[in-house]
């Protein structure tokens, strides 16, 4: 029997503002917009992950019920580069030790909390 592989990834969530979800994720974070699907925009996160946004699905309540987490290398460069184009940024980079990750957060305009996070040890 042929071994099933899954290719990619995708989650999809509510978007407030399709604007002003692409202003951040493509012009904030530098994601590329591989897909505009009219009431829906995908965005790479990486090689085969992705973040897609729809007017149509329902909204989750704000807080911090949906992390959306991208892993890097550089956390400080990360934070450095967003800070200097005035993002509200949530606190500076921290160590977790529980978790053992090194990251900071910075909310989107929908709502939801984008955390930029290095593992102590890659996965």
């Amino acid at each position: 029997m042929t071994k099933l592989e899954i290719s990619g990834q995708i989650t999809f969530l509510h978007a407030q503002s399709l604007d002003e979800t692409r202003r951040f994720y493509a012009g904030t974070l530098g994601l590329p917009m591989v897909r505009d699907q009219g009431s829906c925009l995908i965005f790479r996160a990486a090689v085969s992950a992705y973040l897609g946004f729809c007017e149509h699905i329902e909204p989750i309540p704000t807080g911090r019920k949906v992390i959306l987490t991208l892993i890097c290398d550089d956390v400080d460069g990360w934070y450095a580069r967003l800070k200097l184009n005035g993002q509200n940024l949530i606190d500076p980079p921290v160590h977790n030790p529980k978790y053992a990750i090194y990251h900071f957060f910075i909310p989107d305009p929908n709502g939801y909390w984008v955390e930029i996070q290095r593992f102590d040890q890659p996965l």
